[in-house]
């Protein structure tokens, strides 16, 4: 069958690939459907969907600042006109659906569609739904969830625990441990601490980690940190056991050469943390809306499944934790086995797999 799917949202990373490996399911299982991608104009999506192969139209969505400014008075400008232009795209590609993922541009996308008779379908990445969600789930066909106990926000009788999709090629790091090592230039019997905080870095990890990288390494522990793009400082350069990186592309190594792991707790971050196993310590960001992390890192240690470091006192605590984890092998032991448990790799099929159904239930 040839379907025709419109999928829409973005802004960051934690949006945009799910939303990628949607699409890829949905191919693999009908090459023959089109997709679309409907995004936010200037933001992240507009250069990364078209690299993954798909065409992208842009809205002019932006959202509200929370400071005070004068760019808040454009917002409802540029929802009217993006509800124009959404308006537009849906008649003119005439999806048989429309897929919405978060993010600016799935706001005015799924409520035209709905308000023209197309069916959605929301892909909820977090434990705790953001406003637009919880307004598009009253029209929406299904809401693919990826944490248990969402019924507080969403219709009930519309749930699909689906867990959030996530590329393949991150989390296959089976039997990749001796070359992951050798890729770092690590020693093989020194345990690693992997460090992310994000393409972009994590002020408060990167500060905790700068503090006390002497104090740790000479624990006989090496260290593996990508710092991101705002952090550049190399103050570590003639430490031999920290391995420090702006931005590390093979994160399948990473993962693979990691004993322990100090990481934000974005959804899809999460997502791959429980698919790869290892004992986490997650510091949530301070700095989202609604304060999502702390909620979706609370969802995993409720469960025994990951350790919780405040961000505020990351920069005390952090050593303390680490050297503690390390040292207690029958924890490291129970945290693996626990976010193991939570681990959902074929979300892409599944989620690729209700679309067709939603679909099919409209065309009988």
């Amino acid at each position: 069958m040839a379907y025709r799917i419109i999928i829409s949202g973005g802004g960051t990373g934690g949006h945009i690939f799910p939303a990628i490996a949607i699409a890829n399911a949905i191919k693999a299982a009908q090459p023959e459907s089109e997709i679309l991608f409907v995004g936010a104009d200037g933001r992240m999506e507009m250069e990364k969907v078209p690299q993954a192969g798909y065409k992208i139209i842009g809205l002019p969505i932006m959202g509200i600042q929370r400071r005070l400014t004068l760019q808040n008075l454009k917002v409802p400008f540029k929802i009217i006109a993006s509800i124009l232009k959404a308006r537009k795209i849906i008649r003119e590609f005439k999806p048989d659906i429309a897929i919405g993922v978060g993010g600016y541009a799935s706001g005015p996308l799924l409520k035209t569609a709905s308000n023209m008779g197309i069916p959605t379908i929301i892909q909820e990445q977090n434990s705790y739904p953001g406003i637009t969600n919880k307004l598009l789930a009253k029209k929406a066909s299904k809401i693919c969830v990826a944490y248990e106990g969402l019924e507080s926000f969403f219709p009930k009788e519309k749930i699909i625990l689906t867990g959030n999709p996530v590329r393949k090629e991150v989390w296959n790091i089976q039997n990749k441990k001796n070359q992951a090592l050798e890729f770092f230039k690590l020693k093989t019997e020194t345990p690693v601490v992997l460090v992310v905080g994000g393409s972009l870095g994590a002020r408060t990890i990167n500060q905790a980690i700068d503090a006390c990288a002497t104090s740790i390494t000479s624990e006989g522990i090496q260290i593996l940190w990508q710092t991101g793009k705002s952090y550049t400082e190399n103050t570590h350069a003639k430490n031999e056991r920290v391995s420090q990186h702006i931005f590390i592309k093979e994160m399948d190594l990473a993962y693979a050469a990691a004993d322990i792991i100090i990481s934000r707790a974005g959804a899809m971050s999460i997502s791959e943390l429980c698919l790869i196993g290892k004992p986490t310590i997650l510091i949530p960001s301070p700095n989202v809306s609604e304060d999502h992390q702390t909620k979706n890192a609370m969802a995993l240690v409720n469960k025994n499944a990951a350790l919780i470091v405040k961000d505020a006192e990351a920069v005390q605590q952090l050593p303390n934790e680490i050297l503690s984890l390390l040292k207690n092998k029958e924890r490291q032991a129970q945290l693996s086995s626990e976010i193991s448990k939570l681990g959902r790799g074929n979300a892409d099929q599944q989620i690729a797999e209700i679309v067709f159904e939603v679909i099919q239930q409209r065309k009988k």
